[in-house]
């Protein structure tokens, strides 16, 4: 087995200047994750290599021969997709609202066009180098929509994405513009995981509140494809951060930071981004220098702030934010022997890193949103010696994990100033039992458990499921096509809402427009060809609409007929008397749902809840349908759930007798073809005789081998049969 492993930055950065090209391996905590799932069994990392437009001319042959020998399929943006995408995007809109900051962003949130852009330059990427047998991983939100595009073009494909920051609850979410386009995306993927069960709760309500898919804790139905949700925390490679901590490379940094052990280190390392909490650990930390006079001289904060996005305004602001702090907390405390913090802002060497774990007394680890946080890993597994503390902020998602750390609210200064004072007055004991169980923890749950962990799930789910249900490709609908035109008779039945015109909100908006008459009439005029439109509609709406083309008319799922030219005929003996009773309780659940409504049909009865709160709508739909069925369990009706709606219909008033009695008027070996998109259209299907054509439209499970992805793909394939013409 093959992973192909795709995220927005390869596990290698490529720099262009004068004195020619360098690659260089990343040391990043994704790269180190998954370096032997790359590296097993020829596996590929496809991402970008970190730098704007193609290589120079005279650099590309050598680089190439790089980039296979590393096993890694590199996409090129250019400075502008670099800007657009990855500045303005995700790092501009998704990363500020996912991480709960919608203050943070842009008054003018831009284009999505260029997000769609890009993801598809990866999932092309995917599909040149993808054989049968790959499994998919996609990691991250840069890359939310490649999933779904890479399902297009390979419906067969096992496809895993893992989101690495947290998912905001589902108001927070609905903020985003293109909420729907992104959901989608990732409902493509066989297997979603995240680092929190919080974060897959989140993602399932926003699936059912944006989409309505049929979301739980455990999975999304969405489109006709199921996608299991889970849990899989992210681990650190302990075992060398263990090494590195022994080595005597970092006992040189370590005497470096620390020349006097008489002054207790808090130590804090963040990317100088707003959602680390850098603000409040220099609030808090002032407060406890204030409230405790007798630390002054003994201890000292040493803050590094690794550079972050500095294209972004939002982040020069913040950067000026905490060089102001750090200014005033050090001209306010500080001595001429004694600086109360010691503030880097740079990128540190792992030894460096390591180094500091190793010098820290205290861990501040205060993010005031974080997905994961792998440096309060990082630090357990670099100190062996235990006698350390962890200060962690309970809305990291490590916190879930690591409950021997001591936990704050970042947001509540005081309590943080408490905290940390705390920590350094614990007492060795103390410290060292907190610690034995975390790095118990942490060396245990490492990051090639998570990989390994997460890969044998979505092998698992993806043998397990079946496939997703993907469109006929186009070399068979032309063929289906064909087979059409050069029937000597044709029958074509065809479903009205869903299939002719798009499914809307409210039953009378989904109007015939002029090119839909237009090509009905068409095809009624086609020479030995009959057409039939066959819906759940009442007859009142399908006079209304299509009354006065020359074709025939089959209400109400089949109940009511209209012959082209003729007059309405029930094919059922019409019992009543359950109506009075049942509307009753249709429009009592109506005025407790706001947003649905009852349709009243000659034949039956309809409960609709299309634009009722998708989560709220399909609870009250639930319980309708159970206390129907109760109710009426010895009337002559049926109770039949459909697409957002609840339906009350007399027994065998199905659309499957539509087709016996148009086969009893059609010509001898007349072919017959029928189009529908929803399970009231199944029994058309059943009914059909050997050698008809039965088409479905969309995703959803159905018995029609022919698929056309929607309303749009009809009318081609129609047009194609009026014209007489394929592909």
């Amino acid at each position: 087995m093959r992973i192909i492993v795709v995220s927005n930055r390869l596990p290698i950065t490529v720099r262009q200047g004068s004195a020619g090209l360098t690659v260089e391996r990343s040391s990043g905590g994704l790269a180190t994750g998954l370096k032997s799932v790359h590296e097993q069994q020829g596996g590929l990392w496809v991402g970008w290599p970190g730098f704007a437009g193609p290589p120079a001319t005279e650099h590309q042959e050598s680089l190439h021969a790089r980039y296979a020998e590393l096993a890694v399929v590199p996409v090129t943006l250019s400075a502008e997709e670099v800007e657009q995408f990855y500045e303005s995007t995700c790092n501009g809109v998704i990363w500020p609202l996912f991480h709960g900051f919608p203050a943070q962003l842009p008054l003018e949130i831009p284009d999505f066009a260029a997000y769609e852009s890009v993801n598809r330059r990866f999932a092309e990427a995917v599909i040149e180098v993808w054989r049968p047998g790959d499994v998919i991983w996609v990691h991250d939100y840069q890359l939310m929509r490649v999933p779904r595009l890479l399902r297009q073009s390979l419906p067969g494909a096992k496809i895993g994405f893992f989101l690495h920051i947290p998912f905001p609850d589902s108001d927070t979410f609905r903020i985003m513009p293109s909420r729907e386009a992104l959901l989608d995306g990732v409902l493509a993927a066989d297997l979603i995981g995240f680092h929190t069960a919080a974060y897959a709760r989140h993602f399932a309500s926003a699936a059912l509140h944006v989409l309505g898919a049929e979301a739980g804790v455990e999975g999304v139905t969405f489109d006709g494809h199921r996608s299991t949700l889970g849990v899989f925390p992210m681990g650190v490679d302990a075992s060398a951060f263990e090494a590195m901590s022994k080595s005597s490379q970092v006992d040189a940094h370590v005497a470096t930071f620390s020349p006097d052990r008489n002054v207790r280190l808090l130590v804090g390392i963040d990317r100088l981004d707003y959602t680390k909490g850098i603000p409040r650990r220099l609030l808090a930390y002032e407060r406890l220098l204030h409230e405790h006079p007798e630390l002054r001289g003994r201890v000292r904060l040493v803050q590094v702030a690794v550079p972050s996005r500095t294209q972004v305004d939002a982040y020069a602001e913040f950067r000026n934010t905490v060089d102001s702090l750090v200014g005033r907390i050090n001209g306010r405390f500080g001595t001429p022997s004694w600086a109360p913090v010691h503030y880097i802002y740079r990128n540190l060497s792992e030894p460096e890193v390591v180094a500091l774990y190793r010098a820290a007394d205290v861990m501040v680890v205060t993010p005031i949103r974080d997905g994961m946080n792998l440096v309060a890993k990082e630090f357990v597994a670099s100190r062996p010696d235990g006698k350390a503390v962890l200060v962690l902020s309970e809305f990291a998602g490590a916190a879930a994990e690591l409950a021997e750390a001591v936990h704050v609210n970042p947001y509540d200064v005081d309590g943080l100033a408490r905290a940390l004072f705390r920590a350094l007055e614990m007492g060795d004991e103390e410290r060292v039992t907190r610690m034995t169980t975390l790095r118990h923890r942490v060396m245990t749950y490492d990051v090639a458990w998570w990989a390994n962990t997460f890969l044998s799930r979505l092998t698992a789910v993806a043998q397990a499921v079946p496939l997703s249900l993907a469109t006929t490709p186009k070399k068979a609908r032309d063929l289906t096509l064909a087979a059409l035109i050069e029937a000597k008779s044709l029958v074509l039945l065809l479903d009205y809402d869903g299939t002719l015109v798009p499914i809307t909100s409210l039953p009378d908006l989904a109007r015939p427009d002029g090119q839909l008459l237009q090509l009905l009439g068409g095809l009624a005029g086609r020479p030995n060809t009959e057409v039939h439109v066959v819906s759940g509609r009442s007859r009142d709406s399908l006079d209304r609409f299509l009354g006065h083309l020359p074709i025939a008319l089959h209400a109400e799922h089949g109940f009511w007929a209209r012959p082209r030219g003729g007059e309405w005929l029930s094919r059922h003996r019409m019992d009543d008397g359950w109506r009075p009773k049942a509307l009753e309780v249709l429009e009592d659940f109506a005025a407790r749902t706001p947003g649905s409504l009852v349709e009243e049909k000659r034949s039956g009865l309809a409960f609709h809840y299309r634009m009722a709160d998708r989560e709220y709508g399909p609870r009250q739909a639930n319980e309708l349908k159970l206390h129907l069925a109760s109710m009426f369990s010895n009337a002559p009706i049926e109770v039949l759930a459909g697409d957002k709606v609840v339906e009350l219909r007399p027994h065998d008033a199905h659309k499957g007798q539509v087709v016996r009695e148009v086969l009893t008027h059609a010509p001898a070996g007349a072919l017959v073809a029928a189009f529908g998109d929803d399970r009231t259209d199944e029994d058309l299907f059943r009914a059909l005789p050997v050698g008809a054509v039965a088409i479905h439209v969309g995703s959803g499970p159905s018995v029609a081998p022919v698929r056309l992805a929607g309303v749009r793909d009809v009318r081609l394939l129609l047009e194609g049969l009026l014209q007489g013409q394929v592909g």
